[in-house]
Parts: C-alpha cells; sequence; structure tokens
C-alpha cells in the first residue's frame, strides 16, 4: 500500500538549495559541486545504468550479499521494524531484504521525488500489505519521519557505500543525525566499498562505454536547464583519478579550453584544465570502517563480506 501524504509537492521552479550549492561551488578555488545534485530524473537513470555495468563492482555485489544472507538478518534484526532507506533510487536492491525481515513499514527517502514515488509504487505493488510511506527529501538536511511510524523500532538502510560520496567529518554528522532520527533502539544496516586495487577503481568509474561520463556531464545539462546557465556541453571532460592520499576516486569535470559561461546571470571563467570536483568515493579498510561507525554513534555488530573482499555489509546497534 503506497501511502504519498508525507512527500512534498515537486515544484517546476528551481530548487533554491541547487542554485546555492552551484553558485557557491562554482565560486570557490578549487571549483567543486555537491553530488547530490546528479540526481534529477535523467542522473537516476543514468545512475542506474552505471549499476549494470560490467565493470561497476558495488552493486552486484552488495545484491548478492543481500540475497545470500537473508536468513542472518532475520536472526539479527528481528521482525516489525520500520525500515528507512536513505537515497533508496530505484530500491531495486530493497526487496531483498524486506523479505528477509518482515517488516512493518517502509519508508525510502530521496531527493528525486519522480523516481521515488515510481520505484515506491512497484514496491507497493510487489508488498500489498507492507505500508510504503516515501519521503521526497534530501536527507543530509534535517528531516521528519511519517508520524505512521513513531511507535515503531527503526532499521535504517544505507546500501550503494552511498557514505563514502562524502568528506570523512560529513559522514560523521550524517550518521550522528542518523542516529538521532531514528532512536535508541535502531539498527543501521550499512554497505561500504573496500579499498582494492586502483586499476579495478578507476575501470569502475571511468567505463569503457561511458555512462559514468554521461552521468558526471548530466550535471552540466541540469544546470543549464534549471539554473538559466550556459555551459558549454563540449568545453568539458569526463576525469576519473585515484587519490591515494585519501583513499578515495575523484570525479571531475575538466575545461577543454578556456571558458566564460553564465548560472543564473553569474559570470564565470574556467582555464585550460581546470576542474570542477563533482564526486568523491571514499573506500574504506575494516578498522576504518569501524571507527567512522563508532564516531557518529552506532556500534558495529555484524559484518558480511564477498569472497573477494570487495564490499562490505556492516550491521551496526545505536549505541
Amino acid at each position: 500500500m503506497l501511502l504519498t501524504d508525507n512527500a512534498p509537492a515537486h515544484g517546476h521552479h528551481a530548487d533554491p538549495a541547487f542554485l546555492n550549492d552551484i553558485i557557491d561551488g562554482l565560486s570557490r578555488s578549487p571549483k567543486a559541486t555537491p553530488p547530490v545534485w546528479f540526481y534529477d530524473r535523467r542522473g537516476s537513470e543514468l545512475f542506474e545504468a552505471i549499476t549494470d555495468l560490467p565493470e561497476y563492482y558495488p552493486t552486484r555485489t552488495e545484491t548478492a550479499l543481500l540475497a545470500a544472507h537473508g536468513a542472518d538478518f532475520a536472526a539479527a534484526i528481528g521482525t516489525g521494524r520500520a525500515v528507512v532507506e536513505f537515497g533508496a533510487g530505484s530500491a531495486r536492491k530493497t526487496p531483498h531484504l524486506l523479505r528477509a525481515i518482515a517488516p512493518a513499514a517502509y519508508v525510502p527517502i530521496d531527493i528525486s521525488g519522480d523516481f521515488l514515488h515510481a520505484s515506491s509504487a512497484e514496491l507497493a505493488t510487489a508488498f500489498p500489505d507492507l505500508p510504503v510511506l516515501p519521503v521526497v527529501g534530501d536527507f543530509n538536511q534535517p528531516m521528519t519521519l511519517p508520524a505512521a511510524i513513531d511507535d515503531l523500532p527503526r532499521l535504517g538502510f544505507f546500501p550503494g557505500s552511498t557514505i563514502g560520496n562524502m568528506e570523512p567529518d560529513a559522514a560523521v554528522d550524517l550518521l550522528r543525525a542518523m542516529r538521532r532520527l531514528l532512536g535508541d533502539e535502531a539498527k543501521l544496516l550499512i554497505g561500504m566499498d573496500r579499498i582494492k586495487d586502483r586499476d579495478r577503481l578507476i575501470a569502475a568509474y571511468d567505463d569503457a562505454q561511458g555512462v559514468k561520463a554521461a552521468f558526471n556531464m548530466n550535471l552540466i545539462t541540469r544546470i543549464n536547464r534549471e539554473l538559466d546557465g550556459d555551459l558549454p556541453i563540449d568545453g568539458f571532460a569526463h576525469r576519473a583519478l585515484w587519490n591515494d592520499a585519501k583513499a578515495r576516486i575523484e570525479m571531475h569535470l575538466e575545461a577543454q579550453a578556456p571558458l566564460h559561461f553564465h548560472v543564473a546571470g553569474q559570470c564565470f571563467r574556467m582555464e585550460r584544465g581546470e576542474t570542477i570536483h563533482t564526486e568523491s568515493s571514499h573506500k574504506y579498510g575494516a578498522r576504518d570502517e569501524r571507527l567512522l561507525l563508532r564516531a557518529g554513534g552506532w556500534e558495529p555488530a555484524m559484518e558480511w563480506l564477498d569472497a573477494e573482499g570487495l564490499f562490505a555489509l556492516v550491521l551496526a546497534e545505536a549505541a
């Protein structure tokens, strides 16, 4: 059953937060924009295509873990919780978890309203007895959960190693915010990508088909469409690089020539070779992930890894 009263209306005007983040990011030196703005409808569709790429191991590895360990999740989590999924997207992995733990409600949260409502409707059809309560919003900002789950213990679900897109201090802040939002009896099931061979990481973020490049470049298209921008699409190229000192993959949009463009009436310039840093994806070792969770107010309880040690699913409890 799909219940949408808690989802705000999706307006047609430019999101003021989008405008502020882009103007602020382009005004910096070096230029950088938050990855949350990749996910308009087209960006969400492109990301789903990325998850099917042969080079992009995280999604299929995590999905296999979710499919294989249902009995473990049932034993460790129990039934009757409200599952709150942060950044739900298409929620393709979620049915494995829902079937395993028989929750009392499902609350998917995502910034892309159209995409969220489509995926929520599909899940409501697949699980007709499960209340599905989508919330359109940015989980990096303060939010309120639907009143219908006020009396239920919660399981936070944060798959996809999305935590890696944040600087460590911001990741800790988000984990603390999740801890406050989900309450004292909460548990958190979180996906975390492991540090591994550089070439394998680069290939996952710069695939042969160019889908990740299209995903990165779609940000320019969105800025032009929603913020009255005139950034030249052919003036930029997708770049992915491994920053070993910070244990992260970085995505950049690199100027191919000196550029002069406008966004919302403001003028910006870039030199040839200058970049806009659009995303970081931090990778964690076993000790790093436990330190991060504890700093965020969660005590790691159990962990599941694939045979190659590429990806970890960690179950933590509110500390």
